[in-house]
């Protein structure tokens, strides 16, 4: 798991629960279609596994 992840958000975070909102902000998500790259650790991937319906992951 030593790495990199490129997080897109492909779906908008319009009508998703606040909880989910605060996630993708928390990831460094902003709009959609945008990607951050964020290390690979648990702490992240828990993060990518709650919201894995507005984005799509690939590793780097």
């Amino acid at each position: 798991m030593a790495g990199k992840l490129k997080i897109t958000l492909s779906k908008s975070t319009i009508g998703a629960l606040p909880k989910h909102r605060k996630t993708v902000e928390a990831l460094g998500l902003k709009k959609t279609y945008r990607s951050v790259e964020q290390p690979d650790n648990p702490a992240i991937r828990g993060m990518i596994k709650q919201v894995q319906h507005l984005v799509t992951v690939e590793e780097i």
